[in-house]
């Protein structure tokens, strides 16, 4: 099949220095990027382990955060506004 296709600009060069590198054609690498792009993006979703962050007691607070502007200005000094 025959076509036309406008490729951007980072697009372009990078497959000229693959194209020099591997000495090949550009229809091949075209192809070969398109078939390898298209199976990436019809594969089903690789199934991650699910992350978790670990927990641990803190103990208590030595100030109160319940009115967060007591607590800036305990830790910045009353100056903080």
């Amino acid at each position: 099949m025959r076509t036309t296709l406008t490729l951007d600009d980072d697009v372009a060069v990078q497959l000229e220095r693959l194209r020099k590198a591997r000495h090949a054609n550009l229809k091949d690498l075209v192809n070969e990027a398109l078939r390898l792009g298209l199976r990436e993006l019809t594969a089903k979703p690789k199934k991650r382990k699910q992350f978790r962050t670990k927990t641990f007691r803190m103990g208590e607070p030595f100030i109160s955060i319940d009115n967060v502007a007591e607590a800036i200005a305990y830790a910045e000094g009353e100056g903080y506004k």
